[in-house]
């Protein structure tokens, strides 16, 4: 199988317009999801796409998920792939925030989706271990890598910072280069040249996103909007949170400390109790945590507060992504970047089993969520149900058992 094939943007935005609306669980459900539609289903890109993904993902700013996944939307169908990918993906977690947001402002309080997630989260337990123990059977081929895998989610396991997340890729990057670096050559550098980037291309798609927020500050120079208070309310929204996306490394819960100092602390937009139940909001939505930042814009400023904290938070990363993908599609064909990654991937699918671990335990020790773990799991590996199905049931069954 080629590592990935082209299709339309129509085929993209349709289908991780779905992938976006199932995973709920943290960055690396959605990445299993990703895994379990496109590598196995639809066979449209190889794993090791995914796994490239990850690994550029996890060392730049943003929601992990979503920049893999506006990743594999640039490796199929160039920036416009990017994008589709990148606005499909956070979609249905934004439409749902402003779901929950209206009926929380009512009734202040969401106990029925609460047991909806108690379902939910042991089967992404399940959902993740089978995606890593697929890719290992496939990725893993020597004692060398098997060692990587193994280190890569001890480390995770016992270290819960972002500091181990970069420790394990850089380390296996180098380990990657020393064990499987081999002497130059030429071959694979004309395929790796045969298609160049269009840097005009690249720089208008990395504008366009912007160009409602430029139109705005040409129309508050000439009509002097600026006066207004939802003008002013709505421009610290976007700076804050633009600026915040940019310093995000590590996932969503690493910024939930910094966010709260701002939110909370700074500018008293929420008190602390408000903020908590913002937070589970986003953890009880499919999508990254920081779609929690559709809540408090929405507490702050209502739908256009939603809207803009939510471009601010996504699209400064997704693009930078797209720009680090442009660079790297030129260079993954030498022998340099060949080896390291060689060293990445098998420690990846360690992160990813110490994801499934992690939530597994986050998961309540009872019958109906052990039943729920070893149903999913069968019914994804011996009987290849559609993920798509088995999310949702499970949190049925959340509702049900709990």
């Amino acid at each position: 199988m080629q590592e990935c094939k082209e299709i339309s943007l129509k085929y993209l935005f349709f289908t991780f317009l779905k992938i976006g609306s199932i995973s709920w669980g943290g960055f690396m459900a959605l990445i299993a999801v990703m895994k379990k539609q496109l590598v196995d289903k639809d066979k449209v890109i190889n794993e090791k796409v995914v796994l490239d993904g990850i690994s550029l993902a996890s060392v730049l700013p943003g929601a992990v998920a979503v920049n893999v996944a506006t990743y594999i939307g640039y490796q199929l169908r160039g920036i416009k792939g990017g994008l589709f990918c990148l606005v499909a993906t956070i979609l249905p977690a934004f439409l749902m925030i402003l779901c929950l947001g209206t009926i929380y402002s009512t009734f202040g309080e969401l106990p029925f989706f609460n047991k909806f997630f108690l379902g939910i989260l042991p089967a992404i337990s399940a959902v993740i271990l089978s995606v890593a123990i697929g890719m290992a059977q496939k990725q893993i081929k020597d004692y060398k890598q098997v060692i990587m895998c193994l280190l890569a989610g001890i480390c995770l396991l016992t270290i819960h910072t972002f500091y181990a997340t970069l420790f394990v890729i850089i380390s296996s990057a180098i380990a990657g280069y020393l064990f499987y670096r081999v002497p130059e050559t030429n071959i694979g550098r004309e395929g790796s040249n045969a298609n160049p980037v269009n840097y005009r291309k690249l720089l208008l798609y990395a504008v366009i996103p912007f160009l409602p927020i430029l139109i705005l500050f040409i129309a508050i120079w000439v009509f002097g909007l600026d006066k207004f208070d939802w003008y002013n309310i709505n421009r610290t929204i976007f700076l804050t949170f633009s600026g915040m996306s940019l310093t995000l490394f590590g996932g969503g819960y690493v910024i939930v400390p910094a966010m709260q100092s701002v939110i909370v602390e700074g500018f008293h937009w929420m008190t602390t109790k408000e903020f908590s139940d913002a937070i589970a909001m986003g953890q009880i939505t499919p999508g990254p945590v920081i779609i929690t930042a559709t809540f408090i814009g929405f507490k702050v400023a209502g739908y256009l507060g939603a809207l803009v904290a939510t471009l601010a938070i996504f699209i400064p990363p997704g693009i930078l992504i797209i720009i680090s993908s442009v660079f790297l599609k030129r260079v993954k064909d030498s022998e340099f970047v060949t080896a390291i990654f060689l060293g990445m991937r098998p420690a990846i699918i360690g992160m990813i089993f110490s994801a499934a671990i992690t939530i597994g335990k986050g998961a309540e020790l009872t019958w109906p969520s052990a039943l729920i773990i070893l149903l999913t799991f069968v019914l994804l590996v011996k009987y290849k149900v559609n993920v798509a199905w088995m999310i949702p049931l499970a949190g049925i069954a959340g509702i049900l058992l709990f």
